[in-house]
Order: structure tokens, then C-alpha cells, then sequence
């Protein structure tokens, strides 16, 4: 099959790999129609964080069922699945009181939290390939409607939507409240389409660059370019004085300034001084426990130096991890067929898979307009 692959940073390419195939009485093979490319797979992409040479990109996937082992009994062949980021066995410890995203036996490293194509998530190869193999596929695979409507949105079930989302329910949004989200990325557009599913009365999206700003308009958020005014008496301003109920950190590790500078506490420092006393900050930007290319000694040992000071005397929450993706998915799937919530809205590109080194190369430069890009390996 096709597959892209790792070769180093900076440097992808669309291999015949071979063939997954059932290992266990409850895996799955999937035929992958859409795979999208992450910002998170950008961290390996560009040598951030080690990844073995010929490993296959890929954790946002979705596609039709082609092949069950004989303990799989509730998913048939022909399915339409989306297939959660977080790979879980479904009955240990974390999985069970519905933290799938640190699964205690997916991942064979024996750290907790177990995914598909990426660093230290274990062995298990991506879905920017034809194909897929997904173990405990009776646990993890969420059914969609037959066909191909809602490609689109149904793609960013496996990771963004619910993790943006995510990020809005550890900041712990009420209806009627008013939320900051720092980056316009896709999960920060995604945290800002959550927000405003729940009832939010002003959502704010901070960011410099002004293709995904003017997305976060369009999803019906207040947009602030870091690059013109002071993002944090920006938003204290349209708050009456009194700053955001709450905030989301949607930018992770390698937070860098409008002119390329990396300070990797600067989104946390901008969130705990716009977010109100008692207020509460989700953080799920991705941040490593080891960087050797951070800008800071500390963070290259992933210690963030950020003003806890002021965030313990204005008594804030901060909440944080990974996504457990199956705790929304199944929900967020319906609104998405009641037609109530739209994040397809933010595909800029779909594309063949082997355009992927293309489509990499671009995403990674953020070249204007390129903001989520989707990999059709079906196609």
C-alpha cells in the first residue's frame, strides 16, 4: 500500500509499504478514505521530537471497515468508522472511568496514552496510508452514517473537534460566559466553533495570522491580531475591565512570537493575565517532557517557566492533557448530522496522498491559506 513516510526532518515522501493485517482476534482493517495532517505531526516533521525513520504519519483518520478478526462482533465489514486518535484497550484502570487517552496497556513503552503514527505512542503505524489496522476495533471505532456526506466534518472527529472542545470543558464554559482562546490553529478554531456551541456570550481568538483569524470570524468568534494591539488589554477592554471567565491554551511548546521568536511561556502568561480571578485556563496545546530545540534551557527538559505567581494569588484552575476523544465523539458526530455544528468549515486543502510532502512542506511554513489539510489516500 501507499503510505507517507518519515525519512527526518523536513523530509516525508509516499512509499509501498507493506499491507497491515489482523495480529489479534479484535483488530480491524480499515480502508482509509480521509486523513488529515496535524499540527501535531509537525513536531516530528520538523525533528522536535525523535521518530524512527520509516515510521507512517497519520492519527486523524476515518474510513470504511474491509476486514474483522473473529472477535469483533459489533463492527462488520463495509462500516464507515472514525477512528479516535487515542488507541485504548477499553478495560484497564483509566479506560474504564473514561480516560481513554492514557490507556494503561495500549501502549507497550509502559507510559500511559497509546496513539497512531506518532513518538512514543507506541508501535502502531498511521493512517496516511491506504490502510489501517486498529486493535480492540469493538472499543474504538465510532459508527457514521453510510455514504460520503459530512467527509469533511466527520474527519475531524478523530482528533481536533473533540479536543478543541476538550480544552473548552477543562476551562469549564458556562452559557452566558466569555472565554479567550489563544491560537487559531484548527483545534484553537475548533475550540472557538465549542464555544459557541455552549452558549458562550463572547469568544475571542488570539493569533497574528490573518487566514486563520478571519476563519475564527466565520466560526462566530471576536478575533485579536497579537501583531497590531496588546492582546491582553485587548480583550480587557471588551470585558468592561473584568478580563474572560476562562481561556484556552490551543498553541502548545513552540509558541513563537509574530516574528519568529520562540518563547515557550508566552501563551500562558498571556492567558493567566487576560483570564478574571477565580477564572479557569484548559490547556491542550501539545507540550513535551523533552525539547532539545527549545529556545530555553529549562524547556528543553520541559520546564516551563510561566507566571504561576499570579495564577495562584488570582486563584485560577488550569486543567490540562490529552484529549480522551471517545468521551465526545459520539455526541459531537450528532450534532454534526443535525447539521448544528460544521467543523469542515476549516479544510483549506484536499488532496491525494501523493501530495503529501507537498502538502507538508506548505502546512509547516504556514503559507497563507494553508490551514487544515486533508489526504484523500482512497482517491
Amino acid at each position: 500500500m501507499k503510505a507517507v513516510v518519515y525519512n527526518g526532518p523536513f523530509d516525508v515522501s509516499v512509499e509501498n509499504v507493506e499491507d497491515p493485517r489482523i495480529e489479534d482476534a479484535n483488530d480491524a482493517i480499515i480502508r482509509i478514505t480521509t486523513a488529515n495532517i496535524c499540527g501535531s505531526d509537525l513536531h516530528p516533521y520538523e525533528g522536535r521530537v525523535e521518530f524512527e525513520p520509516g515510521s507512517v504519519f497519520g492519527h486523524e483518520n476515518m474510513g470504511i471497515v474491509e476486514e474483522v478478526g473473529p472477535g469483533v462482533n459489533r463492527i462488520k465489514v463495509g462500516d464507515r468508522v472514525s477512528v479516535p486518535f487515542n488507541l485504548a484497550c477499553g478495560t484497564c484502570r483509566n479506560c474504564t472511568v473514561g480516560f481513554t487517552s492514557a490507556c494503561l496497556r495500549a501502549n507497550p513503552s509502559g507510559q500511559p496514552g497509546a496513539g497512531y503514527g506518532y513518538p512514543m505512542m507506541g508501535p502502531y503505524r498511521g493512517g496516511q496510508a491506504e490502510l489501517l489496522r486498529v486493535p480492540w476495533a469493538d472499543f474504538n471505532l465510532l459508527e457514521l452514517p453510510a455514504g460520503n456526506e459530512h467527509e469533511l466534518d466527520f474527519a475531524m472527529l478523530s482528533d481536533i473537534f473533540p479536543t478543541g472542545y476538550h480544552g473548552v470543558e477543562l476551562a469549564k464554559l458556562a452559557p452566558g460566559e466569555t472565554i479567550a482562546i489563544w491560537g487559531a490553529g484548527p483545534v484553537g478554531l475548533m475550540a472557538a466553533h465549542s464555544a459557541v456551541l455552549r452558549g458562550a456570550s463572547q469568544v475571542f481568538v488570539v493569533d497574528f495570522e490573518p487566514d486563520r483569524l478571519a476563519l475564527a470570524e466565520q466560526f462566530g468568534a471576536t478575533p485579536v491580531n497579537a501583531a497590531d494591539v496588546d492582546a491582553v488589554e485587548a480583550i480587557t477592554d471588551a470585558t468592561d475591565g473584568f478580563g474572560v471567565d476562562c481561556g484556552v491554551e490551543a498553541v502548545g511548546y513552540q509558541a513563537h512570537d509574530p516574528a519568529g521568536d520562540e518563547h515557550p511561556a508566552m501563551v500562558m502568561d498571556g492567558l493567566i493575565a487576560a483570564v478574571r480571578a477565580t477564572g479557569r485556563i484548559g490547556v491542550v496545546g501539545v507540550y513535551e517532557p523533552e525539547d532539545p530545540g527549545a529556545s530555553a534551557d529549562a524547556a528543553k527538559e520541559g520546564r516551563y517557566s510561566f507566571d504561576f505567581g499570579t495564577a495562584f494569588t488570582k486563584g485560577l484552575a488550569i486543567g490540562t492533557g490529552q484529549c480522551p476523544v471517545k468521551r465526545y465523539n459520539r455526541e459531537l458526530r450528532d450534532l454534526v448530522i443535525r447539521g448544528v455544528a460544521t467543523p469542515g468549515r476549516l479544510v483549506s486543502h484536499e488532496l491525494a496522498i501523493t501530495e503529501a510532502p507537498r502538502a507538508y512542506d506548505q502546512f509547516d511554513k504556514r503559507v497563507d491559506g494553508w490551514t487544515k489539510v486533508v489526504l484523500h489516500p482512497a482517491a
